[in-house]
C-alpha cells in the first residue's frame, strides 16, 4: 500500500468510496457510495441534510448538497456544489 493509500484510509472512513469530481457549465458534481446496510437507513421522502450524511461518515466541505435521491441505488448519494472557477455571469 503506497503513502498516499495509507494516508486516505486513515482519512475516510471504512467502507466509503468517493468519487472524483465531473462538471456541466453551473455545478460540479460528485457521488459518494456508502455501505450497502446503511443504504437502508437513507431517508425516501426528503433530501438529506448536511448533519443527516455526516451521520453516516461523509466527510466533504460545507458547500456541497445531495441534489437528487437515486433509488436504484439508496447508498449512492449524489452531491453538487455551485462551480467557484468561473466568474459570475453579469
Amino acid at each position: 500500500m503506497s503513502n498516499q493509500e495509507q494516508k486516505a484510509d486513515s482519512v475516510n472512513p471504512p467502507g466509503i468510496i468517493y468519487s472524483k469530481s465531473y462538471y456541466d457549465d453551473v455545478y460540479e458534481y460528485r457521488h459518494v457510495i456508502i455501505p450497502q446496510a446503511m443504504g437502508a437507513l437513507v431517508p425516501k421522502n426528503h433530501l438529506m441534510t448536511a448533519a443527516e450524511w455526516r451521520s453516516f461518515g461523509v466527510q466533504l466541505s460545507s458547500d456541497w448538497e445531495i441534489y437528487m435521491l437515486h433509488r436504484p441505488e439508496p447508498n449512492v448519494l449524489l452531491f453538487r456544489r455551485p462551480r467557484n472557477d468561473r466568474p459570475e455571469n453579469p
